[in-house]
């Protein structure tokens, strides 16, 4: 019993998977009734259980595992990550069918039946796909198996179960069984359920290519059709089986082209048919290689009347049209469109027919549709009527697929009668697949699966290379139906009938005056024509009549210029209001362009024209204008008309522009003799290029050389130019044709290759004679590279050439794999001509020419790799890459294991996807082989696979990706995920779909229409639209605006705090991965969509790299007005930047970095300290890109690493650095250690986690790293930290072999080296800075406590800060003014050199060697309060020059008494641009490289010196504020922790100044404000836990110092006020909590300066709480009154008995006396010099025993002196009991040291005789004088470093309170003096005391 009562202890999970099976039956048993209670199917409960699951099911113990698996069943059906399949779409069925037939042959009967009734299950589902797969089974079985098929039910079936991500099916399912019964909603059901089962799919591919007969190509030839019969009908049987395993069928292919051909014998034309056809059907895309080879040979074929051989050649041509795209063919099939045989026209238009079932809208474009069109509107009119049905067979074929609206276009001359048929026709049509097509269903369903194919497919040749030429479509059938509907075609109007029309509507003086012969009556008439036309209505208006009055004598040929333009202004002004025809324009067009060259009228006859063109179109008016401009000879009028073209153009858009029709006039221009012209045409063709690009240039190949460069200067300054968004022609457009979005895509679709179709293309197929193709076969290679000589020279002669090119490709390709390699390059620079030359028409050549381009790719020389890649993206260029990823070609070839090959088509794949909207489906046949590319011996193939990755995987997606990864081996599985992974989050964006239409849409209107839609066709729809620039989509671009405005930062109460709670409770995804996975994608922009707007998020989550530099770009402008909500979703914030930080885009990432240190910038304003888990989820991410290649990002990320450091804990960016250190990239490493060292050299030995000597482990095996960069960071890491710890850190990095330490060594030597050659004066060691805190202030803490007050001080005193307040001052600093502005540089002020006096004597400043020099300020003692103000502002410049001449003048000001009094009023103001300024200085300047240092000293040296002045002052100094004291205070702290100042020179002195000043501070001051702003610094600084320990302890020196006089302070201190500010500080750290830091110092200071206050005012002291609120809850009151009892126990004690006779006791009397004699005796012992030791030990040990003994009677008429030597004494015997052995002084503090607060740094020796005491304190006061000179003790002046004692404080409290009072002048100074282990000296008394004696002499002679 006693073990199960252990085990039932266990919480439920637990018990699941102990060791002892009946606990885990328990466990089964509760776990079953917790996952039957639990209702929240997303309750993190479930996620306890998810890894169990799998051993509930498999347990060993069999009672165990049937229990386990009910609660396993449970599990499965309640929880949400469970996952159920169900049903044939879920369940993948081919590796079940698959092994079915084995299944059959068992021996067992049992598993026999089992295997039928899963067959019969299967057929339910799949049908007759089942039938392929069990046809060689036993046929007793199969007959057994037909039966049972027959008796099931003909409907298909439904799910019953369903996945949870369909749970609108489940709802739609029962809603079905509540309707009672299955019938209900059935059409519905159809389009739910998934497109049936391609039987294809489950069977197994068979090799038949070594199944030929060995003679097969040798019969095939043979002269007997018996042989040639033979062989075929071997080939035919092996072609029956319905899936071929892929593999060269090339040969094959040929030779039944042969056949189909040429063979005389029809039966075998029809078996070579039958065999192609199934060859096309068993490899399916596999065929499409082979397809352009084929089809024109079949279709040639048609000739032939015999059925059986027509029959099987449609069986072929069908099959092989499945493989391929009409795309492909289409050249082909137009090629035999016109042949003279109309069984062939007859037959392609039924082909054709046939293949447009097979379409979709999407397949069947505009651009494909339209030659087809064309050529079926040809035959609808031919002879032969068979011709005529099957044309309008096809063309009915083609409106049912297409929708009426869009071939209508193509049908605008067809007469009703045939259009009448062709709908017929349409009617009848039933397409493949219900959605087909844009007319209705219909049709079989059989082939919906190939048809949903087919969209991606068809798609990708839009991002083909003749981008810029889309708008560049003729006017074409679309123009002509623009026109129809848009313009109101009129009749010319006779004279009379004009005039009285317009009689009708004008007044009649103005008739009457038309034609007056005087200018000024006709200028009447054309002002009452201007008034009564603005005031007609457009319906009302007769444009044509009113026009022909215009052109009444004079008309046109008007001699007053003011009349002409009047009559110019009127034209325009028809046009725009009125319904102008083209027969309006005709009548003023020739008027309009006869003045468009006059000085005075041409602008008026520009607006005219322009006007006629939005009413009639730019392309008629154009082509109008152009023709009559040059049919006249002024070549001024012909000039202008180019110029307002070109104009007119970026106006209008390009949109239906008759190219053709303009080049011809523009080469005429170009031929002008008048430069003008010329000039002016070459501007119109640097206007087209915008929307033409290169093609354009063809057209002007011959064109003179002078003339050509001219050109090309204008076609460069085009280069990378986008096209202006039209601004014309588009309202009335889009008005009328809103809905037109068929003629719309035929904009952009149909004029794709329109430029390109433009150019004359020669026909060369005749050239190629068989001579020329034996020549580039032949064996001699001279013969064949003169064959090749002749194929270019005829490309060459020929420029562009059609598609037809005979038998070169084949014998081209023979030439790619040649032995003379200089005869390959010849070929594939032969292949780039062709592809220059055909342009897009090369598609059809891609896979018998282009694809053994690709395998050249795999040639062992460079040279040729080269040549072959610049050859494959030429082609690329013409044809786009769908048809290069289309069907196994491309997979092929990565399949074979060459290095060259696979290396070279990776790199090509990665450059090209990105670019690409759409891929093949077909491209997942490459994925295997890029798995095993990843694993390839070569590591330049791992690296391009692996950069290829991304590519795949955002046109796949992750989850078909990873899919893949199951065939590979387990070891192989894991490291492929794993870079899949990776891949994942660097994936790349699809480029956005407008892009490709963008060259001529206004971004204003297409861009956000854009925005809202979803999937590929609305968003080409949006764009279409875009395209003509409609209204609606300005609209919404508008309102997108408007959304835009306000804030975009929201502030939700608890947001963040409840997204902690969710992730802590695991309801929530945590933010840890190693690269970022959809779903955690998707969590983040559900998270974010309560913080931030819609379109901020749709910004941020886009997949645009420009949109996300935008959304940052708009987050830096709200961050600084928006800071509380910024903070409110911080950790949102954070996580959306680590995305950022696996983008490869460096734009995107540097201006994620900018963002972030503008962040932490005002993290660290705002006192804002970030919590766990923002820094979890940022850090880790973050240094990741600090080990990024570029030098830019990595300075970027180890700035915003230091700010890191201000808003948490360095502490705890330490643990993250440390497991950087163990990344793979050596630069990340090498980071991490150099970071790891600046916190160990700022923070000290304290900040190394989780121990420093686990941490220094760690670091220092990096001192054996293979990288010399690691190896030297790891270094320098470990000698910061021996400046830190002295020889212990030989302890704490373990063992090092030899070679490592002799490096660590030689580093530490080199180091200390160096150190004392920075500066001229010698430097204490390093490692006594960073963790003693009586350090002189010298290291820089963890944060800058950027001052709660400073908002304030900006806000109070604007008029400092002359630059916008939304951004830091720091970051707009010009860098540049600073590195060229030196002309100031001789008048700066040096530092202040003050005289150095006693400490308690003042401190006199003596004079400057140098003074301003700044004239126009001289005299600011006599100015006015505004004089002040202003150059107070100056002081916070960002120009250091600027800042330095107002302090000088301050200065001057304040070292005059006299004078000083005008700052009076304005000291808050000067201290705070002065905190400004040092801020400044430690953020910007001090980081700033470029600026030179000792201009930062003067500036420091100025800053101090003026504060010294100003804190001399009594008066002055206690206009100090509070608030101000605070920053001020801070900002001095902070100084003195930089350590970057030390490595100014001088830098020490600087130090020293600072220390002083801080001394001036404290004592000058109100004590009220100072002490008040020391206790609210001290509670800040601990608040903020990452800031450094050191700037804590300094405060807390500071407010020692002020305990120390408050005896003599006392009468000035407002005491309600401080104890309100302690009362405060209680509330913030309670007692308990303030025990609890780990250090005790705060509490015991806090109790000091309280105990003190109580001694000097006694009961008093509760009088003066009257600021405390609820005072008597106050935890202050309670402690005040007890020690106030305490207090006057302990006074009743020292009082005479006399004085309180009944108060004690008489043996409380006894004890007192009995005290004062004990410790008296003590004190004798110490002073003696024989028993000095033993009296200490005494004191010790009495203190120990009874902390509360009063010492103060004894030590109150001592000397400083001998109450150091006590209290340094018991420090050391302390040191000496715990057993801490020697450490230096600067080692880490221990968590109860009193050291902060001791007034000394280090330790006097303890000598047993006087000498040594005596020569102790010489050399004490030695120290301190030179201290007090700004000298440095040297080497040569003190002991060895090895001889110092350890630095180790009281454990006492009363003894503290007494000592920590003594010795002012060594609390602010470090003493770097020298002890000995033992308690006497090791060198001489006499000669040291000596020493000591002339060296205080010679210091004394030179104060004097």
């Amino acid at each position: 019993m006693g073990d199960d009562s252990e085990w039932m202890k266990l919480p439920i999970d637990q018990k699941c998977e102990h060791k002892i099976w009946k606990a885990r039956l328990n466990g089964y048993e509760e776990a079953l009734k917790l996952f039957q209670k639990i209702e929240d199917e997303k309750s993190p409960e479930w996620g306890k259980y998810l890894g169990l699951i799998k051993k509930f099911v498999t347990d060993s113990n069999a009672v165990a595992q049937l229990k386990g698996l009910e609660a396993a069943l449970a599990f499965i059906e309640n929880a949400h990550v469970a996952g159920n399949e169900f049903g044939s779409k879920i369940i993948t069925l081919k590796p079940v069918v698959k092994v079915l037939p084995k299944l059959f042959e068992s021996r067992e009967k049992a598993v026999r039946d089992e295997a039928k009734l899963l067959a019969v299950e299967i057929y339910r589902w799949i049908r007759d796909a089942l039938r392929t797969p069990l046809q060689n089974i036993n046929s007793v079985q199969l007959k057994e198996l037909e039966e049972e098929w027959v008796k099931l039910p003909p409907a298909a079936p439904k799910q019953t179960r369903f996945l949870r991500s369909q749970q609108d099916l489940k709802a739609k399912f029962e809603q079905q069984q509540a309707a009672g019964g299955d019938e209900a909603d059935g059409d519905d059901d159809d389009e739910v359920e998934a497109a049936p089962v391609d039987p294809y799919e489950l069977l197994e591919a068979v090799e038949i290519l070594s199944k030929l007969p060995k003679d097969f190509y040798e019969k095939i030839e043979a002269k007997k059709w018996q042989e040639r019969k033979e062989v075929l009908e071997a080939v035919e049987a092996l072609t029956k089986n319905p899936k071929l395993e892929s593999g060269d069928y090339g040969d094959l292919a040929r030779a039944l082209k042969k056949v189909i051909g040429k063979d005389a014998n029809v039966m075998l034309v029809a078996m070579a048919a039958k065999c192609l056809a199934g060859l096309a059907t068993g490899l399916r895309k596999k065929f499409g290689t082979y397809a352009g080879h084929v089809v024109p040979t079949i279709l040639e074929k048609f000739k032939e009347k015999k059925p059986q051989v027509v029959q099987a050649l449609q069986e072929a041509i069908d099959a092989v049209f499945l493989t391929t795209t009409l795309q492909n063919i289409s050249e082909d099939v137009l090629a035999v469109m016109d042949n003279k045989n109309p069984s062939i026209k007859q037959q392609a238009s039924l082909f054709l027919a046939r293949s447009f079932r097979h379409c979709t809208p999407s397949t069947l474009p505009k651009s494909v549709l339209k030659p087809f069109c064309a050529a079926f509107l040809k035959q609808v009119n031919d002879s032969a009527p068979e011709v005529r049905d099957a044309a309008f067979e096809a063309l009915g074929t083609a409106m049912k697929v297409v929708g009426e609206k869009a071939v209508n276009p193509f049908l605008a001359d067809v007469d009703k009668l045939k259009l009448d048929k062709i709908k017929e026709c349409a009617d009848k049509v039933e397409l493949v697949g219900k959605k087909g097509g844009g007319g209705g269903g219909g049709g079989g369903e059989k082939k919906a699966k190939p048809a949903a194919k087919a969209p991606p497919a068809v798609e990708a040749p839009a991002a083909g290379p003749p981008k810029k030429g889309k708008p560049a479509s003729a006017p074409s059938a679309k123009s002509k139906k623009a026109s129809d509907t848009k313009e109101t075609v009129e009749t010319e109007l006779s004279p009379e009938v004009c005039e009285e029309k317009a009689a009708a509507v004008l007044p009649a003086s103005c008739m009457q005056l038309l034609d007056s012969g005087n200018w000024k009556e006709r200028l009447a008439s054309m002002e009452e024509f201007q008034r009564a036309v603005e005031q007609m209505d457009k319906s009302e208006m007769p444009c044509q009549a009113l026009v022909k009055m215009l052109a009444k004598k004079p008309g046109w040929k008007e001699t007053n210029f003011q009349v002409m333009q009047m009559k110019l202004h009127i034209v325009g002004l028809i046009a725009q209001k009125g319904s102008f025809s083209k027969t309006s324009a005709l009548v003023v067009l020739d008027g309009l362009v006869d003045k468009i060259g006059d000085v005075k009228c041409g602008s008026n006859a520009k607006e005219a024209l322009t006007a006629i063109g939005e009413a009639c179109s730019l392309p008629w008016t154009a082509e109008q204008v152009v023709s009559m401009a040059f049919t006249q000879k002024n070549p001024k009028n012909q000039a202008e008309t180019l110029n307002w073209l070109a104009n007119a153009m970026k106006e209008f858009g390009f949109a239906g522009i008759n190219v053709k029709a303009f080049i011809n006039n523009v080469k005429t221009a170009l031929g002008a003799t008048n430069p003008a012209v010329r000039t002016s045409a070459i501007t119109l063709l640097g206007v087209m290029y915008l929307y033409m690009g290169a093609p354009l240039r063809m057209f002007f190949e011959d064109e003179k050389p002078a003339l050509l460069s001219q050109i090309d200067a204008e076609f460069e300054k085009m280069q990378g130019q986008s096209p202006p968004a039209p601004i014309r022609g588009t309202k009335k457009a889009g008005a009328e044709e809103e809905g037109d979005a068929a003629a719309e895509e035929e904009e952009v679709d149909g004029g794709a290759g329109d430029i390109m179709d433009l150019l004359p293309r020669t026909d060369i197929s005749d050239k190629i004679t068989s001579d020329m193709v034996s020549k580039i076969s032949d064996k001699n290679w001279k013969i064949r590279k003169e064959g090749l000589d002749e194929v270019a020279a005829v490309i060459s002669e020929a420029k562009f050439i059609q598609a037809n090119i005979g038998e070169l490709p084949m014998a081209l390709k023979g030439r790619l794999n040649d032995s003379n390699k200089l005869l390959v390059q010849q070929a594939l620079n032969i292949l780039q001509q062709i592809a220059t030359a055909m342009g897009p028409s090369l598609k059809q050549h891609v896979k018998n020419l282009g694809i053994p381009v690709i395998t050249v790719l795999g040639d062992s020389k460079s040279n040729v790799r080269a040549a072959a890649l610049s050859t494959l993206n030429a082609w690329v260029e013409q044809t786009g890459m769908k048809e290069w990823l289309e069907g196994e070609d491309l997979s092929e070839e990565l399949k074979k294991e060459n290095p060259f090959l696979r290396q070279e088509i990776l790199g090509w794949l990665a450059e090209k996807l990105p670019t690409l909207r759409t891929v093949p489906a077909d491209l997942m046949l490459c994925v295997p082989h890029l798995y095993a590319c990843l694993e390839d011996r070569s590591g330049d193939v791992r690296k391009k696979a692996q950069d290829a990755l991304p590519t795949f995987m955002m046109h796949l997606g992750y989850e078909k990706m990873s899919k893949a990864t199951s065939k590979l081996k387990p070891a192989s599985k894991d490291q492929v995920v794993g870079m899949l992974e990776k891949a994942r989050a660097v994936m790349p964006a699809k480029p956005e779909a407008p892009a490709k239409a963008a060259a001529s849409k206004p971004p204003a209107s297409s861009t956000p229409a854009a925005k809202p839609a979803s999937g590929f066709v609305k968003t080409v729809f949006l764009t279409l639209k875009g395209v003509v620039g409609k209204k609606p989509p300005v609209k919404a671009g508008a309102k997108d605006e408007e959304d835009k405005s306000g804030p975009i930062f929201i502030l939700v109460p608890n947001g963040k705090e409840q997204r902690i709670k969710e992730e802590k409770a695991l309801k929530i995804l945590k933010w840890n991965f190693i690269t970022p996975r959809d779903e955690y994608v998707e969590q983040l922009k559900t998270q974010m969509s309560t913080c931030l707007p819609k379109w901020l998020q749709d910004e941020l989550f886009h997949f645009d790299f420009q949109r996300h530099v935008k959304a940052i770009g708009a987050m830096i402008e709200h961050m600084e007005a928006e800071c509380e909500a910024v903070i409110g979703c911080l950790d949102l914030i954070l996580k959306w930047f680590t995305l950022r930080f696996f983008d490869t885009n460096t734009s995107v990432l540097m201006k994620a970095l900018e963002f972030l240190k503008l962040l932490f910038t005002m993290l660290s304003r705002k006192n804002y300290q970030l919590n766990d888990y923002e820094a979890s989820s940022f850090i880790p991410y973050l240094i990741l890109k600090v080990g990024e290649s570029k030098d830019v990002v990595r300075k970027d990320v180890r700035a915003i690493l230091t700010m890191l450091c201000k808003v948490y804990a360095a502490s705890k960016v330490f643990p993250f650095l440390m497991e950087g250190t163990k990344s793979k990239n050596s630069k990340q490493r090498c980071e991490c250690l150099e970071e790891l060292g600046c916190l160990i050299e700022n923070f000290g030995m304290n900040v190394c986690q989780p121990t420093p000597a686990k941490a220094l482990k760690e670091i220092a095996v990096h001192i054996g790293d293979r990288d010399t960069t690691v190896r030297n960071a790891a270094l320098n890491t470990v000698v910061a930290a021996y400046n830190a710890c002295g020889d212990q850190v030989f302890k704490l990095i373990g063992n090092l072999s030899e070679k490592e330490m002799s490096m660590l060594e030689e580093r530490i030597k080199r180091s200390a080296k160096k150190t004392p050659a920075a500066s001229a004066k010698p430097e204490r060691p390093q490692r006594e800075q960073p963790t003693n805190p009586n350090s002189t202030f010298l290291r820089k803490p963890a944060q800058e406590e950027v001052p709660n007050k400073l908002s304030q001080a900006r806000a109070q005193n604007a008029h400092l800060e002359q630059s916008a307040p939304s951004i830091p001052k720091e970051f707009q600093l010009d860098l540049e003014v600073f590195e060229n502005n030196h002309t100031c540089a001789s008048d700066i002020p040096d530092l202040v050199q003050h005289k150095l006096d006693e400490v308690l004597e003042p401190v006199m400043i003596p004079e400057r060697k140098m003074r301003s020099v700044s004239p126009h300020f001289d005299d600011i003692h006599n100015s006015s309060a505004s004089t002040i103000n202003f150059v107070i502002s100056q002081v916070a410049s960002g120009d250091i020059n600027t800042s330095i001449q107002a302090l000088a003048q301050i200065d001057e000001v304040l070292r005059q008494a006299d004078k000083a009094e005008a700052m009076s009023g304005h000291i808050d103001q000067f201290l705070i641009a002065t905190f400004m300024q040092l801020r400044l200085i430690y953020n910007t300047h001090m980081a700033d490289d470029r600026l030179d240092k000792k201009d930062i000293f003067k500036l420091y040296s100025c800053i101090i010196g003026n504060m010294l002045s100003l804190f001399s002052m009594e008066s002055l100094a206690r206009e100090a504020s509070m608030g101000v004291l605070k920053d001020l205070m801070h900002g001095l702290i902070t100084l003195m922790l930089d350590t970057r100042v030390e490595d100014i020179e001088d830098g020490q002195q600087l130090i020293r100044s600072v220390n002083l000043l801080v001394v001036r501070v404290l004592e000058k001051s109100d004590q009220t404000n100072i002490l008040s702003a020391l206790l609210v610094l001290l509670q800040d600084s601990l608040i903020s836990t990452a800031g450094s320990p050191m700037f804590s302890e300094l405060v807390m020196k500071c407010l020692w110092r002020m305990i120390r006089f408050l005896p003599q302070t006392i009468n000035s201190i407002n005491l309600d006020r401080i104890l309100l500010d302690v009362h405060n500080f209680m509330k913030v750290f309670p007692k308990e909590k303030l025990k609890q830091l780990k250090s005790d110092v705060p509490h015991r200071t806090l109790k000091t300066l309280l105990h003190t206050l109580c001694r000097l005012t006694g009961a008093k002291i509760l009088d003066h709480m009257s600021m405390i609120e609820n005072r008597n809850e106050s935890e202050l009151e309670a402690h005040l009154r007890r020690v106030v009892k305490h207090s006057a126990n302990l006074s009743g004690l020292k009082s005479d008995k006399s004085t309180e006779k009944g108060a004690l006791r008489s043996d409380d009397k006894v004890i007192k006396a009995k005290v004062s004699d004990i410790l008296s005796e003590i004190f004798k012992k110490i002073g003696s010099k024989e028993n000095t030791k033993e009296g200490l030990t005494e004191l010790y040990e009495y203190k120990q025993k009874y902390s509360d003994a009063d010492l103060e009677p004894f030590l109150r008429n001592t000397s400083q002196f001998f109450q150091s030597y006590v209290e340094r004494g018991l420090r050391m015997i302390e040191s000496e009991r715990e057993g801490k052995g020697r450490i230096q002084t600067s080692t880490v503090i221990p968590q109860h040291s009193t050291d902060s607060y001791l007034p000394s740094s280090s330790t006097v020796p303890i000598s047993s005789n006087g000498e040594d005491l005596n020569a102790a304190a010489y050399y004490e006061r030695l120290k301190i004088l030179r201290q007090r000179r700004g000298l440095e003790n040297s080497t040569e002046d003190r002991p060895p470093l090895s001889s110092l004692r350890p630095s180790v404080a009281s454990s006492t409290d009363m003894l503290h309170s007494k000592l920590s009072q003594l010795k002012e002048s060594r609390e602010h100074f470090q003493q770097e003096q020298s002890h000995t282990h033992s308690p006497t000296r090791s060198s001489s008394p006499a000669s040291n005391l000596d020493d000591l004696k002339k060296r205080l002499e010679r210091i004394k002679s030179n104060r004097q």
